[in-house]
């Protein structure tokens, strides 16, 4: 008898959930939006910076996201491990608005040539 009152619990349990809502002949559609993107890249070399991203790459997200929305980019060169056991790492980041995608691009691209110099500077 128990198992007769679990089953039936259940089965109506699953059929009352199971159910479309009612939208009076209505379609609902969800719109997927890109907004604050933020792109952060973590590298141990210089080699890694030339061959992980390329300008083409950054200009393709800008193009996927919406007009006027907040973008970042960040990169993070990992360096030695110091006396404390834990890596040094310098990182460099911009802020700028999908709007004025030439200044941003110009920005990542100095961001880019930086890194490269820190690790060139390293050695």
């Amino acid at each position: 008898m128990k198992n007769l009152i679990t089953s039936l619990a259940l089965l109506i349990s699953i059929f009352g959930f199971s159910q479309s809502k009612l939208t009076n002949g209505l379609e609902v559609h969800e719109t997927t939006r890109l907004e604050n993107v933020s792109i952060v890249v973590t590298v141990d070399s210089a080699e890694e910076i030339e061959s992980t991203f390329k300008i083409e790459d950054i200009k393709e997200i800008l193009f996927s996201s919406n007009a006027n929305e907040i973008v970042s980019f960040k990169i993070v060169c990992n360096g030695d491990k110091m006396a404390n056991g834990k890596k040094s790492h310098v990182s460099y980041k911009i802020d700028g608005n999908s709007n004025d995608q030439d200044a941003f691009l110009y920005a990542v691209e100095k961001i880019r040539k930086a890194a490269i110099s820190y690790y060139s500077n390293k050695n």
